[in-house]
Formats: C-alpha cells, sequence, structure tokens
C-alpha cells in the first residue's frame, strides 16, 4: 500500500464540507501548517475542529477561523486569537471548552477503541452539564465520550514510507495521540526518509495509525512570545 502524497492538496484531496477534523499541536508548536494551508484554498467550510487551541488569527487553525470555514471549535485554551474570540462572543463560532487532560483522554480513549471513561475534572462545573455521574469509592465522576474524527491531520518530524512517525521534543504534543484516533490520519512531516532509516526504540506512532504521508516545506516555527533583555 502507497501511503506517500506528493503534497498537501493531495493528501486532503477527500476532505469535504461538515466533517470533523482533529489538528494536532500545541500554542504555535507542532502545527500541521501545510495540511491547513491546503484546506484553506480548498474552501471547505461547516468543520467541526479539534484542537487544544487555536492558533493565532493568521496562522493555523486561525486561518481557517477567518474564512469562516469552522462551525464549531472542541478546544481548551482559546487565548491569543481576537477573531476566535470575536465570533465565539457573537455566535458566529459554536465552542465546546473541555479541560485539557480530558481532550488529551478522550483522544488517547478513541485511538485504543475505548468509548467511554469516567474522570473527576469538571464535576460541578458547566463541564457537568447534561453529562451522566457516577460514584466511585464516595468521589463523583463525570462520564466523557471519545471522539469521533473523520480525520487527524498531525505534523512530525521525521517519518518513512511506512508512515512510521518521530516528533521531536515538545511539538510531540496532541499530535502522537491524534494519530492514533482519526478514522483517517494525514501525517505531513518534514523530513520523509526510507524505510529502515528510523530507529525502531525512537518511533513515536507506529505507521499502522497512518494513512498518508508527505513531506512538507517552508515551515515557520514560530514561537508564542519572545523575551529579550533589554540593551545595556
Amino acid at each position: 500500500m502507497n501511503k506517500v502524497f506528493n503534497n498537501a492538496k493531495d493528501a486532503i484531496f477527500d476532505i469535504t464540507n461538515n466533517q470533523t477534523l482533529m489538528l494536532g499541536g500545541f500554542g504555535l508548536c507542532g502545527i500541521p501548517e501545510n495540511s491547513i494551508a491546503a484546506l484553506v484554498e480548498s474552501g471547505v467550510n461547516g468543520l467541526t475542529c479539534i484542537s487544544n487551541n487555536a492558533g493565532v488569527d493568521d496562522f493555523g487553525i486561525g486561518l481557517m477561523l477567518q474564512k469562516k470555514q469552522v462551525k464549531k471549535m472542541i478546544s481548551s485554551y482559546v487565548g491569543e486569537n481576537a477573531e476566535f474570540e470575536r465570533q465565539l462572543l457573537s455566535g458566529e463560532l459554536e465552542v465546546d471548552l473541555i479541560p485539557q487532560g480530558t481532550l488529551a483522554e478522550r483522544c488517547r480513549a478513541a485511538g485504543a477503541g475505548i468509548p467511554a471513561f469516567f474522570t473527576p475534572a469538571g464535576v460541578g462545573t458547566e463541564v457537568a452539564e447534561g453529562k451522566e455521574t457516577r460514584i466511585f469509592n464516595g468521589k463523583t465522576y463525570l462520564m466523557e465520550h471519545a471522539f469521533d474524527a473523520d480525520f487527524a491531520i498531525v505534523k512530525a518530524w521525521k517519518g518513512d514510507r511506512y508512515g512510521n512517525l518521530i516528533f521531536k521534543d515538545t511539538a510531540r504534543n496532541f499530535n502522537t495521540m491524534m494519530a492514533m484516533a482519526g478514522k483517517i490520519t494525514i501525517a505531513e512531516v518534514e523530513e520523509l526518509v526510507p524505510v529502515g532509516e528510523l530507529d525502531p526504540n525512537h518511533i513515536h506512532v507506529p505507521g499502522i495509525f497512518v494513512h498518508r504521508i508527505f513531506q512538507g516545506s517552508n515551515y515557520e516555527k514560530r514561537i508564542e512570545q519572545r523575551t529579550v533583555r533589554a540593551k545595556s
């Protein structure tokens, strides 16, 4: 089975309106930049996006928000994005804010084939509204469901033609769990290497979870804030 695609445009060819996407990244680190750019160019809309956050106004998912391509965001953090805030407060965008640990576990559960789990996070808050609760050993827990995403789109440092992936440092973030959770997983990598070149002991996501892979280009690798000392 050939998993290698020429570019992002080819890899996202069957993403259509009103689908649910998982998008890796944390802040501005480990974002699948090429795939997001291709989604913006495609004009697909009505999307539900699952991501820790929505980037900033002119980068990452923020670019999709500018084009009104996102119908709903499922996230744990929405700072640093004025357009996100504007759409949320105006009612243009549906937003489901959930605890970050719960977001991570709902991704992991989807990849592990676990339909639901219980967690104490959110008990007694708005997060608990409409959800089943159960008491274990005298403590109340919420039942949370695994995500059900049509596609997972992730960005890795290195990958091979079989789809094995290695992430670099903190860019691993949500990418690892999301790569295992989508019905179809698309991985963009900085370096696409021959099979056998990756050390099996260093592989973070086995290729069995990855359906499509391509080598990206022109990565910005932004940082959110830069602090420097004053000139003396």
